[in-house]
């Protein structure tokens, strides 16, 4: 979560302890208020504190803009000219035909997911 209470949570499978091979969930949160009893910065007051001390690590230099748009514009470009569309699939759906071709092609294939 972003705001208003900066923090993570992750969900994810772990075995059990014991000799049974049996998984559970296993939730981890982490909250910068509740961790480090205070609130994050808003918005740009760490970017004009930056600004008033002279650390340039937040903003981007013309030189690396320069770069950047060097190496996108020929995808850009390319999707500009591309007259094909993106694969439509309904909502919720579980099969995705083009997906499964494309993968296919060179001897692999997608896990299924449980319950789907």
């Amino acid at each position: 979560q972003i705001q208003p209470e900066e923090g993570i949570s992750l969900s994810f499978q772990a075995k059990r302890p014991g000799s049974k091979v049996c998984m559970g969930t296993l939730n981890m949160n982490f909250n910068y208020r509740s961790v480090f009893g205070v609130d994050m910065p808003e918005a740009y007051e760490r970017l004009l504190l930056d600004c008033m001390i002279g650390d340039q690590t937040l903003f981007a230099r013309q030189d690396g803009v320069e770069v950047a748009w060097r190496l996108l514009m020929p995808v850009l470009d390319a999707w500009q000219n591309d007259d094909t569309s993106p694969y439509q699939y309904p909502a919720g759906s579980s099969s995705f035909p083009a997906a499964d071709s494309l993968i296919e092609s060179d001897g692999r294939k997608w896990r299924k997911l449980e319950g789907a």
